[in-house]
């Protein structure tokens, strides 16, 4: 069978030849990486290396590891961030890949979006990636994930 071609297996390409700047670490499971827009601060995803089509294709320790490194980052955004929670979400339904989405939310954001689910915002205005903008974050996350 051919090999599928979606953003996430060219991300994933793109992270293991280290042209990625969006990647934040390399975990056991695959790639933290920040969301190309930041519709809040932090929003991070988790992809998993090597790429299957959905989270049932991982069996035993394969899922377990997947899910664990996914809590992992949102334990490390609750460290370093001033977030409330961290909402995840699992979806492949765009892009026929596993990948999983891991969403601060905060306080300050705004009272209509506060208990909106994430897809809500309008992301074409939400701010682009920008690696000198995000460095301190991604910095302190790093150190945070070290550490759990």
């Amino acid at each position: 069978m051919p090999r599928a071609d979606t953003a996430i297996h060219r991300d994933v390409d793109a992270a293991r030849r280290g042209d990625e700047p969006r990647v934040l670490a390399r975990l056991g499971s695959g790639w933290a990486v920040f969301g190309s827009q930041q519709f809040v601060r932090g929003y991070l995803l988790l992809l998993p290396d090597p790429v299957v089509p959905q989270l049932n294709a991982l069996a035993g320790a394969a899922r377990a590891g997947f899910l664990a490194d996914m809590t992992r980052l949102g334990d490390a955004l609750l460290q370093v961030t001033d977030a409330v929670r961290i909402n995840y979400a699992i979806f492949g339904n765009v892009e026929p890949a596993l990948h999983a989405h891991v969403i601060p939310r905060y306080a300050h954001e705004p009272a209509a979006m506060r208990t909106a689910q994430p897809w809500a915002y309008d992301w074409s205005r939400a701010e682009p990636f920008d690696a000198a903008a995000l460095a301190p974050l991604a910095e302190a996350l790093r150190q945070a994930l070290r550490k759990l």
